[in-house]
């Protein structure tokens, strides 16, 4: 472990997983967005809900991280955890030293963790 708490393996692992991981979490968005298109409303009212919801959708982590370097990944991961954009089952693969601290940081602040989808809603 080094002073950002993870190993040169689990570094390789978040650089190998987080494409995958953000596409994923677009296709979601992009099932949703459909779902609002295929409301029974008028067009101004779908056009308008799809247009907030994007712009609200395109800062989160699962579609933009601004910084991907060593010193950022456990906020980054922890960013994706919290807006449900990975689940902890996605880290299976990386240590548990890393994963223990992960949990350690989310117990010890349960207020980053509500639903953030519902409370930007």
């Amino acid at each position: 472990m080094n002073s950002y708490n993870f190993s040169e393996k689990d570094w390789k692992l978040y650089r190998n997983k987080i494409a995958n991981w953000q596409e994923a979490y677009m296709e979601r968005l992009c099932k949703e967005y459909m779902e609002i298109l295929r409301a029974d409303e008028i067009g101004s009212e779908r056009f308008w809900k799809l247009h907030d919801r994007i712009k609200k959708d395109k800062k989160s982590p699962g579609v933009l991280i601004t910084r991907n370097s060593r010193s950022d990944m456990i906020n980054n991961i922890l960013g994706l955890l919290i807006y449900r954009v990975i689940a902890m089952d996605d880290l299976d693969d990386f240590s548990e030293e890393f994963k223990e601290h992960l949990v350690f940081i989310i117990k010890n602040h349960p207020e980053f963790f509500v639903d953030k989808k519902e409370s930007e809603e």
